[in-house]
């Protein structure tokens, strides 16, 4: 058996094991995971309010993003003894213990087992019924875009207006667009998802021919999907800045409605890697930081 070369790092006060930090998991890019891990350390300051108290589902691609990842809810028995487990929903066989992000530490011994992506749900473990944002998920049906989420985003944006709501965008990481309106107040999944549904609806009345909220794949063909069912309760979203498991090493990035404005005018398209994020984040902090603090409260739409 070929020993695997093993670098202690600390970090924050806790001594951790990396392996293989040459290893590379972006083949097109030629990205290693030493530089996976050292854009987890990097951005944990901006990150981790965002994955604090929540039950964090890894996928992890041990092979490299151009082979399959695999999800991972239950939290290793393997982990470190300082990590601590969140109780969620798990599935249908009940309840399981989830990884906690709480500190750099947990990031960097994330990103050691090639966890690219981290998913998070809207709620904290300490309230698994009570989600702290109502997420809309724009998702392109080719040849629609990314331009055309960012169109329907604006829309979207207006009609919350309407209701007194503010929201906040970031893309996906992936192809789309995701739009989070902060509650941070009492909240159901039930009226969460219902709000969701409701504006995407009206939308769709509006606009047929380039928004749809069927689930069904024959009904997106260059329409933008509505997804309102990733605020059910045992829903997961790509976490704000965790990367991606992209041919390139793009990541879930907030943006402005500048930003969004001019791309949907066809400016330039929402793409950003590891490298912009960090430059990002030194320009502009934290974008997504209202939708921790900021409160809010939904109209009950019925359902």
């Amino acid at each position: 058996m070929v020993s695997t070369p093993r670098t202690t790092v600390s970090v924050h006060g806790r001594e951790l094991s990396v392996s293989n930090l040459t290893k590379v998991l972006y083949p097109a890019t030629g990205t290693t995971k030493g530089e996976l891990i050292d854009y987890y350390r990097a951005i944990a300051p901006v990150m981790l309010p965002h994955l604090a108290g929540r039950c964090i589902t890894l996928k992890r691609f041990p092979d490299g993003v151009d082979h399959d990842g695999f999800f991972e809810k239950r939290c290793p028995k393997h982990r470190p003894e300082w990590l601590g487990t969140a109780d969620g929903p798990g599935d249908r066989n009940g309840t399981i213990g989830y990884c906690r992000m709480d500190e750099p530490a947990s990031l960097v011994w994330a990103a050691n087992m090639a966890a690219v992506e981290l998913h998070v749900p809207m709620a904290s473990a300490a309230d698994l019924d009570a989600p702290r944002a109502v997420v809309f998920d724009f998702d392109p049906g080719a040849p629609a875009a990314m331009r055309e989420c960012c169109e329907v985003a604006m829309w979207v944006r207006d009609l919350l207006a309407v209701l007194d709501l503010e929201g906040f965008a970031k893309t996906s990481g992936s192809k789309g667009l995701q739009l989070y309106v902060p509650v941070n107040s009492p909240c159901t999944h039930e009226t969460a998802a219902a709000v969701a549904f409701a504006v995407g609806q009206r939308l769709e009345s509006m606009h047929r021919d380039r928004v749809t909220t069927t689930m069904a794949k024959i009904e997106r063909p260059g329409k933008i999907f509505i997804d309102w069912s990733q605020n059910a309760r045992h829903k997961t979203t790509i976490g704000v800045y965790s990367a991606r498991a992209r041919p390139e090493p793009t990541c879930s990035t907030p943006v402005t409605w500048g930003e969004v404005a001019d791309c949907a005018d066809g400016g330039p398209v929402l793409r950003f890697t590891m490298t912009d994020v960090l430059r990002r984040v030194e320009q502009h902090g934290d974008l997504f930081e209202p939708v921790l603090t900021m409160h809010q409260h939904l109209p009950e739409f019925g359902g």
